[in-house]
């Protein structure tokens, strides 16, 4: 068993037999090398989550690659905390990542639009809408163009941002000192309304809800807060959300990924196509089906026109991370536009 002080002490060997890993039973042997290409990809999902977000799409990966080449998945802090990943993966100690930049500390100013930036979407189509279509692509392609041994290699959304509590919330007077597990942006967004944002390892977020070191968690949609456990350990689901999708990437480290033949990198996009499909459908599936036939978690709203006080100040958010630089200019604008796009094409793109 490989754990985490082993694997950094042996940073470039790879093991045959790792917890997590998924692997191949016979590996196909190249003619030149005499052995097949072997990636470490850490993704920023625990176990329980990576059955849906990632491991089908890697499974699938290894069995088509005939051999050629073996993708070892790793989760949530497994080999490398979260928030390190990307220099791990700068390093060569990590070949590939799945998460979105904030998490991972990414250093480029677009990081800030990663995971949730609040309000930037109202549903999960949106953001591959943004990236594929509105030029959002092209921009993280010019961000990470510029960042030595890191190569980002596309986006694709998740759930909605929402908030799983001990008590309930009805008001925004009742999140004023809540603590509350969260992404870095959306926790800097949420301090605005007395939000108390709280950073810890993925794995110990349950059991920080039981002994009362967490209030609530606005990390997920409920999809999620059943699918890991959190909706055992919780009371409330508030219906409201600061984003309506979180935004999350595949990278590579630049020199493994160069190494890949064509065949190998197209197979690679394939699959985290295939990745990203199934979640369309998954959370779209799971985010009614829990609210409605659950039976764990009791679902609470926030009025419309008090929570419109907070959609007004994401703007006033917005406004202050262009004024950042040109590069985050340019993305907020083209949030704007899409904004406006959106409310003007009316239902079923946007109903308010």
């Amino acid at each position: 068993m490989t754990n985490r002080r082993d694997f950094l002490k042996k940073a470039g060997l790879a093991t045959a037999a790792t917890v997590g890993a998924t692997t191949l039973s016979a590996p196909y042997v190249h003619a030149q090398s005499r052995s097949p290409i072997r990636w470490r990809l850490q993704t920023y999902a625990g176990p329980a989550l990576a059955e849906h977000v990632i491991k089908p799409s890697i499974d699938a990966f290894n069995k088509a690659a005939n051999g050629e080449m073996e993708i070892e998945l790793y989760y949530s802090d497994q080999l490398v905390p979260t928030g390190e990943l990307f220099r791990a993966m700068q390093r060569g100690t990590i070949d590939a990542v799945q998460s979105d930049d904030d998490s991972i500390a990414a250093p480029v100013d677009v990081s800030v639009f990663g995971g949730y930036f609040p309000f930037a979407s109202r549903y999960s189509l949106d953001v591959p809408t943004l990236f594929h279509h509105y030029g959002l692509k092209e921009i993280w392609e010019e961000a990470y163009g510029q960042v030595e041994g890191v190569t980002w290699l596309g986006a694709g959304s998740w759930d909605p941002c929402n908030f799983v509590t001990r008590e309930p919330v009805r008001t925004l007077e009742d999140l004023k000192g809540k603590r509350v597990f969260t992404f870095p942006t959306a926790g800097r967004f949420l301090q605005r309304f007395g939000v108390v944002p709280v950073t810890l390892p993925w794995e110990d977020i349950e059991v920080a809800m039981q002994t009362r070191e967490l209030d609530g968690i606005a990390w997920a949609g409920i999809t999620e807060a059943y699918t890991v456990g959190w909706a055992d350990v919780c009371s409330y689901y508030l219906t409201n959300n600061i984003s309506g999708a979180w935004s999350g990437s595949y990278f590579a480290n630049t020199e493994r990924w160069n190494e890949l033949p064509d065949h190998l990198k197209t197979l690679f996009k394939l699959c985290m196509d295939s990745s990203h499909y199934y979640r369309q459908h998954w959370y779209w599936w799971g985010e009614a089906h829990y609210r409605t036939a659950g039976g764990k978690l009791e679902l609470t709203s926030i009025p419309e026109s008090e929570w419109q006080t907070i959609e007004d100040e994401a703007l006033s958010f917005w406004d202050e991370i262009a004024a950042q630089s040109d590069i985050n200019a340019r993305v907020v604008q083209i949030l704007k536009d899409y904004r406006q796009t959106m409310q003007q094409a009316g239902p079923p793109y946007r109903y308010s």
